[in-house]
């Protein structure tokens, strides 16, 4: 983007030039209808905008919402198509987790379809060789990396017991370095002598995609393995802040919260903030009690299958709390029900309300830098993919970290899966040196005696 402002200054443009100082008062105070000082403008004058998508709200509702005012319309075209996107999330939950990993694999690509369609349209003019080729080409090294990772850690029977999966398993790793090196030579002889600049701005821009995209719809697929609650509590808060911090901002918003967002309000942030914790704690419990939503997914070799079954951890077991005694003295109980992950849910739903917001706030800074409105035009009223997904991706980071630190402890199906690999010898040691173990320790003379 520099190189464009460099060459735009060239000329002798005035409009390019930065204003004298006994009109920069003037200039701050005039705001366009994005939120923009006419000094800001000026400054982002140099760089292309991007072709506006035309509004593609379907005509039945242009027509039964005719007689409203473009607020009120807004409102009620993003109140149906947010009906209809969530009764689509409940069925595909119904589907089961594959079918949520393939849809969550289908979101990454169109995301990354939409943030490189934006650069393609802004630097179309250059002619810019192989640069959507090799996007789409880093994006399948990056995906077959991730997922084989996941195939190999969450399913080493399955992986071990088919011999072309047992190989690509074993060299996964170079594979995936060799895939992303010739994609790596690919670039370097695309280069041109006049595009030096402008092309590596385009392989950065690519990468930083892929990590924006790519890392965070692999550690979504992470938290579904653990157990589907840990894929639809955060996702669900996330929705829930968005759609009650934009009811509390629409009818009682009245103080700006950023610059980015001109539209968010301090009561929708509060407001949605409240809600969401709330949600979060009653969502918790309905989906606590069922083991399709509690137990981690794992591959059944009996059956050949995936399963979600298991005698649920603690985490998903009704506890009794004591009650702080000023809630004691209003509420008359002494103690409260509860199942711990509704404590963990309090964290998840804060999180979704406080920082998540702040994915969105980086979504507006960079459309407000190629002034555009929305990545795309995909969804009527809520603009692309990426605009409804913006905070997920955060989320998801915040779940998975959450997870391995304060969740997660060591996994005794994986170790045996991974003994059960090695040689007869190696197996043979680890048995005699854990047998070992067991005996200094204390505990092996008391199995015998219980067992006999």
């Amino acid at each position: 983007m520099t190189e464009l402002r460099h060459r735009g200054a060239t000329g002798s443009d005035p409009a390019l030039q930065p204003p004298s100082e006994d009109k920069g008062s003037d200039s701050e105070a005039k705001v366009d209808k994005d939120g923009l000082s006419d000094s800001e403008a000026k400054v982002d004058s140099g760089v292309p905008e991007v072709p506006v998508p035309p509004d593609d709200t379907p005509e039945v509702l242009n027509k039964a919402l005719s007689g409203l005012s473009s607020r009120w319309k807004n409102w009620w075209v993003r109140g149906i198509l947010t009906l209809a996107m969530i009764s689509f999330f409940f069925f595909i939950i119904y589907l089961g987790p594959m079918v949520l990993m393939m849809i969550v694999l289908c979101v990454q690509i169109k995301c990354f379809q939409e943030i490189i369609t934006i650069g393609y349209s802004v630097y179309h003019s250059y002619h810019l060789p192989w640069f959507r080729t090799l996007s789409w080409y880093f994006l399948l090294c990056v995906n077959y990396f991730f997922y084989g990772e996941t195939v190999t850690d969450y399913f080493f029977t399955l992986v071990q017991r088919e011999e072309p999966l047992r190989i690509l398993s074993k060299y996964h790793r170079f594979i995936s370095f060799a895939l992303y090196l010739t994609g790596f030579c690919m670039f370097v002889l695309s280069l041109v002598k006049k595009h030096y600049r402008l092309q590596f701005y385009m392989f950065g821009w690519t990468h930083v995609t892929l990590l924006i995209v790519v890392t965070q719809s692999h550690l979504i697929i992470h938290n579904l393995f653990e157990g589907m609650i840990w894929f639809i509590v955060p996702i669900s808060c996330v929705i829930c802040n968005d759609i009650m911090a934009y009811m509390f901002g629409f009818f009682f918003g009245r103080t700006p919260l950023i610059k980015l967002s001109p539209k968010k309000t301090w009561e929708g942030f509060i407001g949605g903030l409240f809600a969401t914790i709330v949600f979060g704690i009653m969502l918790s419990y309905v989906m606590a009690g069922y083991r399709y939503f509690v137990c981690p997914v794992e591959f059944n070799n009996d059956s050949n299958s995936f399963q979600v079954d298991c005698e649920p951890s603690d985490l998903f077991q009704l506890q009794d709390y004591a009650l702080p005694s000023v809630l004691e003295s209003v509420t008359g109980w002494t103690t409260v029900r509860l199942y711990p992950f509704q404590i963990h849910s309090i964290a998840l739903s804060s999180f979704a309300s406080i920082v998540g917001p702040f994915g969105g706030f980086f979504a507006s800074g960079f459309k407000r830098a190629f002034k555009i409105k929305d990545f795309a035009n995909t969804i009527p009223g809520h603009g692309g993919i990426m605009d409804r997904f913006d905070c997920q991706y955060l989320m998801a980071t915040f779940v998975n970290v959450y997870i391995a630190s304060f969740i997660r402890g060591p996994n005794p199906s994986k170790v045996i899966q991974q003994l059960l690999a090695l040689r007869p010898d190696q197996q043979l040691h680890i048995f005699n040196s854990l047998k070992a173990h067991l005996i200094e320790k204390g505990l092996l003379p008391a199995l015998e005696e219980a067992a006999a």
